[in-house]
């Protein structure tokens, strides 16, 4: 009775020993991932997909290495969600605007003069709404895995300053391949024209398109000072960027091998963030040491520019979903302490 009782034990107790030991643990497996991205090397991006580099091979023990390809070599942003969709390539971060083509929702965070500041941006896109956002991507064959940061866009062009709305009027100006960009400056006078960021600096060479708008750091890192005249800064748009893995590939890695990559974007978050903001500051400085002439827009001028996007803020709103706007703005009232 008592061997039967000891084998009964045993046949428990094995079963419950092998479950928490080595072979019920999941263990981190050999991949390579390919991490594409539309910047230069020594942008914010690329320096936060450095990092990201680094922290996973740390994580995996060597075992997950993560391969660069900045620059666009892989494509422009939208040519890279396709591959990711087909998991042809693992790995890009972009503009999360771009995504309103996969899941309309996305747009809100398109909607200009929405932030303050990036502080305010952070609570708002690592909160319950940006969380939300994620939670649509799956059905479109990605994963998001954090909100990094391209950070405030400004306006240049080659044929005369913006000082004022009037300005505006009449300018080809390249943007985004997303549809509130392009509205926006329509509706401010200008002739938008959609095209890849990896196609930019040969159309403003050309003469293709007068102008741009990006923040001040991607001024300097693609050298736009070296074929644009004029810039006014006027922070009409902030961009939040996400990192985003091909769902066929994530699919495929087991859940030590997932929390490696989630908590890698995470930590190296923080790190973009940090970098992003610190080249911002110092790189309205070193715009105007190229000799272009940069211009400040008055309060007054700003309010102007305010007024005339409202339209656009409505109709979109409608587009997106007013229950995903809300939620935006009930969210970004609470980071303000409103």
């Amino acid at each position: 009775m008592l061997n039967k009782l000891m084998k009964v034990l045993m046949g428990v107790a094995l079963p419950l020993a092998f479950l928490t030991t080595g072979p019920a643990i999941a263990e981190i497996r050999e991949h390579q991932l390919k991490f594409a991205s539309a910047n230069n090397k020594g942008h914010p991006q690329v320096m936060g997909m450095e990092k990201f580099a680094d922290i996973v091979k740390e994580k995996s023990n060597g075992k997950i290495t993560v391969k660069l390809f900045p620059g666009g070599v892989l494509g422009g942003d939208v040519q890279t969600v396709s591959a990711l969709q087909g998991g042809v390539i693992e790995m890009t971060v972009l503009n999360a605007g771009i995504l309103a083509g996969n899941a309309k929702q996305f747009g809100a965070v398109d909607l200009p003069f929405l932030f303050n500041s990036g502080e305010e941006a952070d609570k708002v896109m690592d909160g319950p709404f940006g969380a939300s956002l994620m939670k649509l991507l799956p059905d479109t064959g990605l994963v998001g895995l954090a909100f990094w940061e391209l950070g405030f866009r400004n306006l240049t062009n080659n044929r005369h300053p913006v000082a004022k709305l009037e300005d505006i009027k009449g300018l080809k100006i390249r943007t985004i391949q997303s549809p509130i960009p392009i509205e926006l400056f329509n509706s401010l006078g200008a002739n938008a024209v959609p095209m890849p960021y990896t196609e930019l600096y040969t159309a403003l060479e050309t003469g293709t398109v007068d102008g741009q708008e990006n923040p001040a750091a991607n001024i300097v890192n693609a050298k736009f000072y070296e074929v644009q005249k004029y810039m006014t800064v006027t922070r009409h748009q902030y961009n939040p960027q996400i990192v985003l893995v091909s769902k066929k590939f994530f699919d495929g890695l087991n859940d030590e091998e997932k929390a490696v990559l989630q908590s890698a974007a995470d930590e190296a978050r923080d790190y973009q963030r940090k970098v992003s903001r610190e080249q911002d500051a110092a790189s309205i400085d070193e715009i105007k040491k190229t000799g272009m002439e940069v211009t400040e827009l008055s309060p007054e001028e700003t309010q102007k520019l305010r007024e005339a996007v409202k339209p656009i803020i409505d109709k979109f709103s409608a587009e997106i979903g007013p229950e995903t706007v809300e939620q935006l703005f009930k969210e970004l009232n609470a980071a303000r302490g409103q």
